[in-house]
């Protein structure tokens, strides 16, 4: 078994602050009740998977508490979904360092900004794990992002930003390379859910090492917290049943903010 899935972190604690707030755009319900995260403290918890059973210690995580309301509206409910095979997307992580939704300025001021995403810290050069399966539709290193991957899976894009590495062009494709951790992704790959597809880094906009994670659904923003608790909520009820897969899934009722921006890394 590899260190990966013996070590992945993914904190709850955290998770039911930043995400049953109201800067979330989401609001993830089962089929009859909201399921609520489970507080964690320092014991080893179990996740299942569609690969294996994997073991994680969940202790000292800071606790974000939101940094505003944003003024929201239901905009579309979503097909359901099932996360058993999705993946935490860090390695080593420290803790959730800014949360979704408008906030001040991360590199100083008083401008208010939104956030696109779910900050993740861990140390640099960790490696960064593919959420979800699907085809890289988006590598560059050109902007606030820094070096940067965006994949699409059915409606959802995710996007993974302030990576080591660059990109390079070759034969007409485009190449996210990252040579020192052995990384090379190309635009059109098919990726499966947890593969590594790059390293924490500081490229692009950023005080600190760090993975940005954004998600969307059918274009809209959605809160990457609130689908974290979801995951650790349906693995667990599979865990605790002796089932690989339940046929428990979970409706995303997607709000979409009244303005949004796509300026905050």
């Amino acid at each position: 078994m590899s260190k990966w899935r013996q070590t992945v972190a993914l904190s709850v604690v955290s998770l039911s602050i930043l995400g049953l707030s109201a800067v979330g755009f989401i609001t993830l319900l089962s089929k009859s009740k909201i399921v609520e995260a489970v507080e964690l403290n320092s014991k080893q918890i179990t996740t299942l998977t569609n690969r294996s059973t994997t073991s994680f210690p969940v202790k000292n995580f800071q606790i974000l508490q939101p940094k505003a309301a944003i003024e929201v509206k239901p905009q579309q409910i979503a097909r359901a979904n099932n996360w058993l095979a999705a993946s935490f997307p860090v390695e080593n992580f420290q803790s959730y360092t800014s949360a979704f939704g408008y906030r001040r300025s991360a590199t100083g001021g008083s401008n208010v900004e939104f956030h696109s995403g779910l900050d993740i810290a861990a140390p640099q050069g960790s490696y960064i794990r593919n959420w979800w399966t699907g085809t890289v539709t988006k590598v560059s290193d050109g902007d606030a992002c820094g070096t940067h991957i965006v994949i699409q899976s059915g409606e959802w894009e995710h996007t993974y930003c302030h990576m080591e590495g660059h990109v390079e062009t070759a034969y007409g494709r485009r190449y996210l390379i990252d040579r020192a951790g052995g990384i090379q992704i190309a635009e059109g790959q098919q990726l499966g859910a947890g593969m590594r597809i790059g390293r924490v880094g500081m490229t692009g906009r950023t005080t600190g090492p760090h993975l940005h994670w954004g998600l969307k659904y059918a274009k809209q923003y959605v809160d990457p917290a609130m689908v974290l608790q979801e995951m650790f909520s349906q693995q667990q009820i599979a865990r605790n049943s002796s089932q690989r897969w339940t046929s428990e899934q979970s409706q995303v009722i997607i709000e979409e903010s009244k303005a949004i921006g796509d300026s905050g890394y």
